[in-house]
């Protein structure tokens, strides 16, 4: 239990870096100009995440997952292999169109860009979540117990990036009933368990902070604009 619940603390720690550093390095890449430092990080992300999501998908060595929970893991992890690979090209060839909105060119680099692989990718970040929930409700930890410490800090700043991602992903109509649908869950049934399930606790703390700053967000707003609709980023 206590290397699973160090574990979603490095994962929201790798999470956070990788998906939110390359907004901030916008510089041009030496090796290879027409790239970004920003695009070179990105291609890491999940040959350093996906593997992460496997050893928290493993979650104890004594209860291995059925051969339907992997084929379904490995059918999310391509959602989100693909989503974020099309996206990472597709910002990237948008870089170079400024001044091309009118073309058809422009028109389909924005569609997988902004579109098609927001989604794709995030519903391999949606799926791949309940799929860990699910494996961790099914083997809840009998005998230890956390202390919540590591799947709180954790949860907090996992919480935060979601709610970033998806506002400025503008996939909110999937990401903001999935994360209400599992604080509403964990409140129902699951408060009285989340020092046996460390994901759990990591997940239902993760999405609080995510709906309340998408309440907050929202209210403020009027809605859920992305962050470069309202100048907040570019």
């Amino acid at each position: 239990m206590k290397r699973l619940s160090r574990l979603t603390f490095g994962f929201a720690i790798v999470y956070t870096v990788l998906l939110v550093a390359p907004a901030f390095l916008s510089m041009q890449f030496g090796l290879y100009p027409l790239m970004k430092y920003g695009d070179v990080i990105d291609i890491l992300t999940p040959l350093v995440l996906i593997p992460i999501y496997w050893l928290l998908f493993q979650m104890d060595e004594g209860k291995p997952p059925g051969a339907a929970e992997i084929t379904i893991f490995l059918v999310l992890a391509g959602f989100w292999v693909e989503g974020q690979g099309m996206h990472l090209s597709a910002n990237s060839i948008g870089h170079l169109l400024t001044g091309m909105e009118e073309t058809d060119i422009y028109r389909l680099t924005h569609f997988y860009d902004e579109i098609l692989s927001h989604y794709l990718w995030h519903i391999g970040v949606v799926g791949l979540s309940i799929l860990l929930l699910w494996r961790q409700w099914h083997n809840p930890y009998e005998r230890e117990r956390s202390s919540l410490w590591w799947e709180g800090i954790g949860g907090f700043i996992y919480g935060f990036t979601y709610f970033l991602n998806i506002v400025e992903a503008g996939t909110a109509p999937l990401g903001v009933p999935f994360a209400a649908l599992v604080v509403l869950f964990g409140f129902l049934r699951g408060r009285t368990k989340l020092r046996q399930q460390p994901i759990l606790a990591f997940f239902f703390i993760a999405y609080l902070v995510a709906s309340i700053l998408f309440a907050a967000w929202g209210i403020y707003w009027g809605g859920l604009p992305e962050f470069s609709a309202v100048g907040i980023i570019k």
